[in-house]
């Protein structure tokens, strides 16, 4: 939970780039920061039990960041953050009341309490609200090696940026840019509750990105590459990110389309995970006890092949969903929701949990590190696997009814014959029903994308419907 959101204190700057005129964005004293954080969180929880509430959970953070955008060689954003805030959660009785601040003064705490008691009074009570079971909080916090601050200042942000889009730009190919940014963050939150649980969410996190435009007129494209992690270290040079997103603009050009067929399919490792996301959206309390989910009642049954496993992992080093506790301040654990292709368990939050008449899984905010584990194919072969089909490389629409599992999206990618790229593909729509889309993967490949809390290589169906011109 390395919390951190907001945008007060925000300094945007579109004309000329003055160094001399630029705060740095300086490092935060995190155990002194950590010490405020707490001591507020302590005052508004008392404040709340005197104030008559049954229970309260707080949360108070600090958010410390810079991002920078050039384009065209020339610098268009430069945005400091420095944000503080408090969220609290009341409940009288069932009766549940919230409010926040981005103040951490007294008088604040004071009033964002009162708030959240008077929002709680005139709120009807839910026999499912309340904070988490007390025995479920978690009490041991390893070190997940999730703290790497750096300073990033403006000059070197700007000058990391110049290089990524000059790389790209290298290409004679690529007609345009729509700029490279970098960004770093440092977050620091403490999260506590009437239960007596106080727990610390520290994390930082660096990214970079550079989108391109080859091509010219009505045969333009546009793609992007992009990296993300938690050290600055682990960031991939910046040409290589500017070259990569070169590389995937100018192979879209002279796309065509297809005429409607039914083929292979194979999702690159970056929509891949999208295709996983809709089993965790399907598996997600909310969805299940609005049965609003194709997947209502499914614990138990076969939905991938019967060598496929996908396990929760919270403790990976340096993961970019590791934590110790969820967003109810529940302890984590690994676990198997999906074991040799049975689904063995849901997503659930306590209210969820409460609703379906079960336990929550410590998933309040969602999943951490959630990993493909089985007989995987090693990448470079995933294309012979396709054999004749469509490899796609970008996902469009929110064509997913997650009430029938029917899929329907547009797409573009490659058309591929006996395992080579023969032209791009544009303008299609593959259907077929997730259920179907599930146990019809007939590999998964070794080459992971890391960057996401859902990670996965790329995905291989049997048949989907393909429609074009």
């Amino acid at each position: 939970m390395d919390a951190l959101h907001g945008a007060h204190g925000k300094k945007n700057m579109n004309a000329e780039h003055n160094p001399e005129q630029l705060p740095e964005t300086a490092l935060p004293d995190r155990e002194a920061e950590a010490a405020i954080l707490e001591s507020r969180v302590q005052q508004a929880l008392d404040l709340a039990r005197r104030g008559g509430a049954d229970q309260a959970e707080v949360t108070a953070s600090l958010q410390v960041g810079l991002n920078t955008t050039v384009r065209l060689g020339e610098v268009e954003t430069i945005e400091h953050t420095r944000d503080r805030g408090v969220s609290v959660t009341v409940y009288l009785g069932r009766s549940k009341g919230h409010a926040s601040s981005a103040d951490l003064r007294e008088s604040s705490l004071r009033e964002s309490v009162e708030r959240a008691l008077d929002i709680a009074r005139y709120t009807a009570g839910d026999p499912c609200n309340g904070l988490a079971d007390a025995d479920r909080m978690a009490t041991t916090f390893p070190d997940l090696d999730l703290w790497h601050p750096a300073v990033l200042e403006a000059d070197a942000a700007i000058e990391r940026c110049q290089r990524m889009e000059a790389a790209g730009r290298a290409d004679e190919r690529i007609s345009n840019s729509e700029g490279a940014s970098v960004s770093g963050s440092f977050g620091v939150s403490v999260m506590g509750n009437s239960h007596g649980f106080l727990g610390r969410g520290d994390g930082t996190r660096y990214g970079q990105s550079c989108v391109l435009i080859a091509g010219s007129g009505n045969g333009m494209q546009r793609d992007y590459w992009y990296d993300s992690c938690r050290s600055l270290d682990d960031l991939e040079d910046p040409e290589e990110t500017g070259r990569r997103a070169a590389e995937r603009t100018v192979r879209r050009l002279e796309a065509q389309s297809l005429s409607t067929r039914k083929v292979p399919v194979l999702f690159s490792p970056d929509i891949a995970r999208s295709l996983l996301g809709h089993l965790v959206g399907g598996i997600s309390g909310g969805a299940l006890y609005r049965n609003a989910s194709f997947l209502k009642d499914s614990i138990g049954e076969t939905l991938f092949p019967g060598w496929m496993s996908l396990v929760e992992r919270p403790f990976i080093p340096r993961g970019p969903g590791s934590s110790c506790f969820d967003a109810e301040g529940v302890a984590v654990a690994d676990r198997a929701i999906v074991e040799d292709g049975v689904l063995r368990g849901y997503v659930l939050s306590s209210y969820s949990a409460r609703r379906l008449g079960m336990e929550t899984t410590g998933n309040a905010g969602g999943v951490h590190n959630l990993l493909v584990e089985g007989d995987l194919a090693p990448g470079a072969e995933m294309l012979d696997r396709l054999g004749t089909g469509l490899l796609v490389t970008e996902v469009m629409g929110q064509g997913v009814r997650m009430v029938t599992g029917d899929y329907s999206r547009g797409a573009s990618g490659f058309w591929v014959e006996n395992g080579v790229i023969v032209h791009p593909v544009e303008e299609v729509t593959i259907a077929g029903n997730l259920r179907d889309m599930f146990k019809g993967i007939t590999a998964i490949g070794d080459d992971v994308d890391c960057r996401g809390n859902i990670q996965c290589g790329s995905i291989l169906l049997e048949g989907l419907t393909v429609a074009g011109s």
